[in-house]
């Protein structure tokens, strides 16, 4: 029987010691910058630009290998290069994996019947692009959630609600007051804390995670009090504004709970350090900045 994936996830966690996850969204402009290309040329075939991606894919993964715990590839940055930007994702997916990392799917899939379980089969499976979880969308409700669930629970993997994004027009639909008193981001965290209920692992956390911005931590916190069997994706770290102190009230008292994106300011940490900067050193020092400032809050609140 495969292991349970939150157990997994609470292991990569204790094995690294960090609750930091890199989004691997390599634009391919700023990648040809960072690897010294003319960006037109980069830009001017797919097969040119996914192979850029891979290049610059493999340094970063290799920098920050020691100190995260979680790589979540964007599929949108591979995607856009067709074909051969889709086989860039598939070798990234064995990157993580090689590398000791827990791998994430940023897709955002949802749908109903048969279409949601061939994208099941595709990215919880044993396919070519199958990940350890996948980002879900769940507004079609819960017949456009279990047949993701379904797949991953056969092969040992998760899923991530959206539950509270962390971009600003996000209040304009999941801080809507309901009927009966709760607001929509509630009504959905309820629904991820009901879905992974009746399936929990040793570390009492369930196989459905929930999608919680960093940038709203009045509500971060009151849906980790609200969802205690629930695993965290917390985006808008650095960059977007959120901050270590922000995210501390995510983990529990063992420091399990969540894990924490940083995107573009690990893989572009370059861009904003001073001096002639190696990208991927960059990109090493910025993970390890932000792993030790996770865990100094995180301990603060202790």
């Amino acid at each position: 029987m495969s292991i349970h994936f939150a157990d997994r996830l609470a292991k990569a966690v204790r094995r690294s010691g960090s609750r930091a996850c890199v989004g691997l969204d390599p634009a391919a402009e700023r990648v040809a910058a960072a690897l010294g290309r003319d960006p037109a040329e980069v830009l001017a075939t797919p097969e040119a630009a996914a192979q850029v991606i891979w290049e610059f894919n493999q340094r970063i993964v290799e920098a920050v290998r020691p100190y995260c715990a979680v790589a979540k590839p964007q599929s949108a940055f591979y995607e856009r290069w067709g074909a051969p930007g889709v086989e860039a994702l598939q070798r990234t997916i064995v990157l993580c994996r090689e590398a000791g990392l827990l791998c994430i799917l940023d897709a955002k899939r949802n749908d109903i019947a048969s279409t949601a379980a061939a994208y099941a089969q595709a990215y919880l499976g044993d396919g070519p692009l199958a990940c350890d979880a996948l980002t879900v969308n769940a507004y079609l409700g819960a017949d456009g959630v279990e047949p993701f669930l379904r797949e991953a629970r056969g092969c040992g993997r998760g899923i991530f609600v959206l539950v509270r994004t962390s971009n600003p027009s996000s209040v304009q639909l999941q801080d809507r007051a309901l009927d009966d008193g709760r607001r929509v981001h509630e009504l959905m965290g309820d629904l991820v804390e009901e879905w992974g209920g009746a399936t929990l692992g040793e570390c009492g956390y369930s196989d459905v995670g929930a999608v919680v911005g960093a940038t709203f931590p009045a509500e971060l916190a009151a849906l980790r009090h609200r969802l205690p069997h629930t695993w965290f994706l917390v985006p808008g770290y650095g960059r977007q504004g959120g901050t270590a102190e922000d995210v501390a009230t995510a983990f529990d008292a063992d420091g399990l709970g969540a894990i924490v994106n940083n995107s573009s300011g690990i893989i572009y940490a370059h861009e904003s350090a001073s001096g002639t900067r190696d990208f991927a050193e960059a990109a090493g020092e910025a993970a390890r900045a932000m792993r030790d400032a996770l865990e100094a809050a995180r301990k603060a609140r202790q």
